[in-house]
């Protein structure tokens, strides 16, 4: 992929209404998803729950990409199609999650490293025969006493950096991850204060490693109170934070941030993007790439039971189109009765 191909598709993936759905839950959260639902994490199990969210009517009208788990790559429909076959024909791009997940950061108690660089040159390649043409790797910033230290930020940049400049040598846009916990009792302050200096750390390493930011997009964290503080913001503060704090440490040479949704519920996710929309033209685009809050719904109304696929794929559809009309600001809450 040329680097005009690698811009064009990560402005596809950030495209005007639409956004990601992550399902690349490795083996251990999908089990807990499926816990909950009283399923059993079956192998099948897992395949016909994607298939049934890969398959929804309709979903590229508001989905532009899918986070892909490695073994999710490889399955098929029961009637044989691959699941990149299935996508790229609805005009919805596959991507791939690479790293290997965050181990304890040696020497500094309390802090996490995210591993998998080596073997990763190899697995891109790989991943983008098998269809993949954009890539995720996340890594976790954690607030506390004394933390996060400069030494953790910089060292989740560098790994962030090497794993972009080797995507984009494969052919592959990648999603970089960094993830500020909220986790703990801090305020929204503080939570602005280590995102960019988090952000800004990841810019400069990136910049060091030669890795052109029009081809790339930034996953992360909107700035809120930890989960522990007494006073939690209000939808409208979340989004000037938020935005302000992007403003000060992203360039906006880069096409656009798409947030995570940890930690908070799907009708909080959908608001406060849609309140940082109503704010007007920004540098870059703001979108999402929700895990929990594009599927929590359809988990519930699937149940593993393959007669409720349709419901599945219908609560499925409306979270999409919801979240995509928060990406133009249009969102009300008067939409959500369309569920019903």
């Amino acid at each position: 992929m040329t680097q005009s191909e690698l811009v064009k598709t990560a402005l596809d993936l950030v495209s005007p209404g639409k956004g990601i759905l992550a399902a690349d839950e490795s083996l251990g959260t999908i089990k807990k998803r499926f816990d909950r639902i009283n399923v059993e994490s079956t192998e099948e199990a897992r395949r016909s729950y994607r298939e049934m969210l890969f398959t929804t009517p309709n979903l590229e009208r508001h989905i532009s990409g899918v986070i892909l788990f490695d073994e999710t790559i490889r399955h098929a429909t029961a009637e044989g199609t691959p699941f990149v076959e299935v996508l790229s024909e609805k005009g919805i791009i596959p991507g791939i999650k690479v790293d290997k997940g965050a181990k304890a950061l040696a020497g500094f108690p309390g802090e996490k490293i995210t591993e998998g660089l080596d073997g990763l040159r190899e697995r891109l390649i790989e991943y983008y025969e098998l269809g993949a043409r954009f890539a995720k790797w996340r890594a976790v910033i954690t607030i506390g006493e004394d933390i996060p230290t400069g030494a953790c930020i910089d060292a989740n940049a560098y790994a962030l950096a090497r794993y972009a400049a080797l995507c984009q040598e494969a052919g592959l846009v990648p999603i970089v991850e960094p993830e500020v916990l909220l986790d703990g009792d801090h305020d929204i302050s503080r939570c602005g204060q280590v995102s960019e200096r988090t952000w800004s750390g990841l810019f400069t390493a990136l910049h060091k490693h030669r890795v052109a930011s029009d081809g790339l997009l930034l996953k992360t964290n909107m700035v809120l109170p930890g989960k522990d503080h007494p006073r939690q913001a209000d939808v409208e503060e979340i989004a000037e934070i938020t935005v302000n704090s992007l403003r000060n440490t992203v360039p906006p040479s880069m096409p656009g941030v798409v947030f995570l949704s940890g930690g908070m519920t799907y009708l909080e996710a959908t608001e406060r993007l849609n309140a940082m929309n109503v704010m007007g033209d920004h540098p870059w685009q703001l979108s999402f790439s929700y895990g929990r809050a594009l599927q929590e719904t359809a988990l519930d109304a699937w149940q593993g039971d393959p007669a409720k696929m349709a419901a599945g794929q219908a609560a499925l559809y409306h979270r999409a189109k919801c979240n995509g009309a928060a990406r133009d600001g249009r969102y009300t809450r008067e939409m959500e009765a369309e569920a019903s």
